[in-house]
């Protein structure tokens, strides 16, 4: 059995809490909020923005067995396609919670307990369109620098009109956001 529903949402900062419960081996969710009707009248408000889960959270319910090993596993879209990978061991007594920072830009996301009974709850929250933007804004910022160019290329005279001008900029980009202008590319596709 898996459950996936709201906890929180604030208008004001644009996110919502989420919170996933999966109970039983092999007990699956996925967070698609594209294809998810969220309202009671069948439409969903936030079709069409931008959203991002964050996860930060993995933990066992109280009900867990003792010993039990309990392996979550996360599917999502890599560069070259979906991606399987654990993300979570969890036993009552050892580790019966785990601290996650996770990001996951482009749903679908599936969650899977694939060893072990459960329950185990998995909390984060869903960044909606313009509190990312503002997140854009800020890494922009970030990776403009200013860089000396060569000055082998220019004539002295040229030099002489540009003195007041600032050197050519340009735009030194992180590894992420070369991935990032990737995957844009491919969608397009």
């Amino acid at each position: 059995m898996a459950t996936l529903f709201t906890v929180v949402e604030s208008a004001s900062t644009n996110q919502r809490g989420e919170r996933i419960t999966l109970e039983g081996l092999n007990s699956s969710e996925v967070w698609d909020p594209e294809h998810k009707n969220d309202d009671a009248d069948g439409t969903n408000q936030h079709f069409g923005a931008d959203q991002k889960l964050i996860i930060k959270m993995a933990l066992l319910g109280p009900e867990a067995k003792p010993g039990e090993l309990n392996v979550l596993q996360v599917e999502a879209m890599g560069l070259k396609g979906p991606i399987k990978t654990p993300i979570a061991l969890l036993e009552m007594g050892k580790t019966a919670q785990i601290i996650l920072d996770l990001s996951f830009p482009d749903p679908p996301v599936t969650f899977t307990l694939v060893k072990g009974s459960g329950p185990v709850h998995i909390v984060g929250h869903n960044l909606l369109g313009t509190h990312m933007e503002e997140f854009d804004d800020m890494d922009d910022e970030m990776e403009e620098e200013n860089v000396d160019d060569d000055d082998d290329d220019k004539e002295p005279e040229d030099e002489e009109d540009d003195e007041d001008e600032p050197k050519n900029k340009r735009i030194k980009l992180t590894t992420a956001t070369k991935y990032k202008n990737q995957a844009n590319k491919n969608k397009k596709k």
